[in-house]
């Protein structure tokens, strides 16, 4: 009998930390309208798209990575500044270096270009981790969309793409060793990171309210993605 109650007890016990367990893995979700519910109040139009800001290591990754963010974005329904243009023109203010945008006033922007939002983009990550039979390529991307009219954030991401370029299993033993280390060297040479940046991007905008000239505009408020907020914010104390 005692047997019995101790073992109904361990089952409970079990059961109440796998519930436990898979709670913690589940990762928490928010929607459109409660996370970003100022970019509903604006309704912007137009986004100017600012050049790329470059926290990683790689030297050339601004240059690749703004050839893959206008069309994604101009997909969720806004009118997009055509991206080589306007850096031109920034170019001809003596704009250089995109660090530099942090200090505009973000109502130049809407004097200048007409723009309703402005998009500033940081690579955190444009790297790729290789150590011979094992090979990972990681590009992470930071987006925020600010008003030209309210200086207000509307809306903020990030997305992050991680692929694996091993060599998989090619077989046991030395030979095998060899193979994979083979593999992994020529993927990780010939990798190629702007498709990867691409859905990177994607990843991010997925949870952008949807624009004017999408036919889901002001239909996705309630739309369910991962909520990025630190719990510390998120705590109302």
């Amino acid at each position: 009998m005692k047997g019995n109650q101790l073992k109904n007890k361990f089952c409970a016990c079990a059961s109440v930390l796998l519930m436990v367990s898979l709670c913690a893995c589940i990762p928490k979700t928010t929607t459109k309208i409660q996370e970003f519910p100022g970019i509903y109040e604006e309704q912007p139009l137009s986004i100017l798209i600012l050049p790329p800001m470059n926290e990683s290591m790689a030297a050339d990754a601004k240059e690749y990575y703004s050839t893959t963010i206008q069309e994604p974005l101009a997909y969720t329904g806004y009118y997009t500044f055509p991206y080589p243009l306007t850096t031109e023109l920034l170019k001809m203010e003596g704009i250089y270096d995109s660090e530099l945008l942090r200090d505009i006033p973000l109502a130049k922007f809407k004097e200048y270009f007409g723009a309703d939002a402005v998009l500033f983009t940081t690579i955190k990550k444009w790297d790729l981790c290789y150590i011979v039979i094992a090979s990972n390529l990681t590009v992470s991307i930071d987006c925020s969309l600010k008003s030209t009219s309210t200086n207000q954030e509307l809306w903020k991401y990030n997305g992050t793409i991680v692929v694996d370029l091993s060599g998989g299993n090619a077989g046991g033993g030395i030979a095998g060793l060899i193979a994979s280390a083979i593999v992994t060297a020529v993927n990780s040479a010939i990798a190629d990171y702007v498709p990867y940046a691409r859905q990177a991007n994607y990843s991010a905008l997925h949870s952008l309210p949807y624009g004017k000239y999408h036919p889901q505009h002001n239909k996705d408020q309630n739309m369910n993605f991962i909520d990025q907020t630190p719990e510390t914010q998120n705590d109302p104390q």
